[in-house]
């Protein structure tokens, strides 16, 4: 009985190893074992655009359509808004940062940016082309809408 129960452990092993070893190549990792620090993929080329990218749900938050390269956020200092403050976008042609960025924690509205809005990176990103890392179905709700009308329940 002891052996028939190693032999069973033994096996699940082996087929778990398997298993494991046959997504090596298509997982982030790719085949670097886990015990191997790999080295960082290529850092993809930024997107500059003249548009607005498309949100892809309500409440999310614009992309970068330009490089941020050389760009600094700190305490004494933002240089998003050189451009994108309210008194600059007349020269700048930049959107002005919005107004929901003038609101405190607590509901109160500003006459300068609320301090929790002036980290711009931490919501805004740049936009890269770069090939997923992991594949994404996501679909946004205008398309999941004309979805279920038309009847189609992919």
């Amino acid at each position: 009985m002891m052996q028939l129960r190693a032999a069973a452990i033994a096996c699940a092993v082996a087929v778990m190893t398997a298993a494991a070893s046959a997504q090596m190549g298509s997982g982030l990792r790719g085949a670097t074992p886990l015990n191997t620090e790999g080295s960082a993929p290529p850092i993809a080329p930024p997107v500059d655009s003249a548009g607005r990218a498309v949100r892809n749900y309500p409440e999310q938050p614009p992309l970068i359509p330009h490089s941020i390269e050389g760009f600094q956020i700190h305490l004494n200092g933002n240089t998003c808004l050189s451009c994108h403050r309210r008194t600059q976008t007349g020269q700048s042609g930049a959107p002005m940062v919005s107004v929901t960025h003038f609101t405190d924690r607590d509901g109160q509205v500003l006459a300068t940016l609320a301090p929790r809005r002036y980290f711009c990176t931490e919501c805004h990103v740049p936009q890269y082309d770069a090939k997923p890392p992991v594949k994404n179905d996501f679909v946004d709700i205008d398309t999941m809408l004309s979805r279920s009308k038309s009847g189609d329940r992919q």
